[in-house]
């Protein structure tokens, strides 16, 4: 899927651009602030219906606006993503409004990488549950259902265990109507999580040897509760009665990242392994989209000079600019070293963007 076209109406600091991309890299350079990152997040809205950055969507309103509105034109195709205040979000494909946004999940598969992905590494759990949950959901809507009723009925079943503390009334019954929900929905994800693992730990240890070179070997555990989740859900009830929480569950699973098998990257590692842990994470998860998707997903790099080295960045732009992967949009601050690297790679299809003040300017 090739984003051919990108139209942007009061979307943070653009009141207005329109600008064609080339089918393969595409390179946004400007100061800081000057609205770069924005413009990997209004493509990033397009596939995942909301911001990368800021979960607030209002906040992405152009201050003294009443809405944003953002198309992209894939081939013969459009999507749009639209807000007014007060009036809510709305996805559109082909001009037709989506009746969810998660019906729009995973029709245009991306994958972002910025420099906040470390924290996958530094990070709580949560974060790295919503890495998996990201990746399977937009390529198997069953697991997007799943996760989308499990959310729900945890989330009840959590109001439920506060009020009951407050009105001092423990009652066995309400709680065992949201423990069924939370086993009928949480099994499957607990079921796609493990295959996901299995499938997606050689795609990482490829990329990981591939930018980390000779050394330890990295890998990844799934930390899970071997108990059936029934018996997980009955055994904690007490423990959830008194800290009004629920104790056990899909939502309490963990991703470890270790090096050598017995060192935990979080732990042990150095913030240059931490970096390639993270920039392999995110390649394995583009390969395993195009694996399940059977298309090659949009890949953003955000700032990825601040992961790597020249020569480290040189050849990644070689790799992900090769038929190994399809369209990718990067930022930078310097414009002069993303050309020297282009000068080198004088056969890939390139654009270079400059950015300032919310305007873009193709380079020619």
């Amino acid at each position: 899927m090739i984003l051919d076209r990108l139209i942007l109406n009061n979307f943070k600091n653009y009141r207005e651009a329109d600008v064609q991309f080339c089918g393969n890299v595409n390179c946004f350079v400007g100061n800081n602030g000057a609205g770069k990152t924005n413009l990997l997040d209004a493509v990033y809205y397009l596939s995942f219906c909301k911001s990368y950055f800021n979960p607030i969507d209002i906040q992405n309103i152009l201050v003294g606006e009443d809405y944003f509105a953002i198309h992209g034109h894939y081939g013969d195709d459009m999507a749009s993503c639209i807000l007014r205040r007060g009036q809510g979000k709305q996805m559109r494909w082909n001009k037709k409004a989506c009746k969810t946004l998660a019906e729009h999940i995973g029709r245009l598969p991306l994958v972002m990488v910025s420099p906040g992905d470390q924290s996958l590494i530094t990070g709580g759990s949560e974060g790295r549950r919503k890495f998996v949950d990201g990746i399977l959901s937009q390529t198997d809507h069953v697991y997007l259902d799943h996760l989308i009723q499990y959310t729900k009925a945890l989330d009840q079943r959590n109001r439920l265990l506060k009020q009951m503390w407050e009105d001092r009334l423990w009652d066995e019954g309400m709680v065992s109507v949201w423990d069924e929900q939370l086993c009928r929905h949480g099994e499957p994800l607990l079921d796609a999580r493990r295959r996901f693992i299995e499938d997606f730990l050689p795609l990482f240890a490829e990329y990981y040897h591939w930018i980390a070179g000779e050394g330890e070997p990295g890998s990844i555990e799934y930390v899970t509760d071997p108990r059936p989740l029934d018996q997980q859900i009955g055994e904690s009830r007490q423990a959830d009665k008194y800290s009004q929480y629920t104790n056990a569950g899909p939502h309490k699973d963990d991703l470890q990242f270790m090096l050598g098998g017995e060192m935990t990257v979080k732990r042990f590692g150095s913030q240059g392994q931490q970096k390639s842990f993270a920039l392999a994470l995110k390649l394995a998860q583009f390969q395993y989209l195009e694996n399940h998707c059977g298309q090659k997903p949009i890949l953003l790099l955000d700032d990825i000079f601040d992961k790597l080295d020249m020569e480290r960045v040189r050849q990644l732009i070689a790799l992900v600019g090769s038929d190994r992967f399809g369209q990718v949009f990067l930022t930078d601050t310097q414009p002069g070293r993303v050309q020297a690297i282009f000068d080198t790679l004088p056969n890939l299809d390139h654009k270079i963007f400059t950015v300032a003040n919310g305007a873009l300017t193709p380079n020619c």
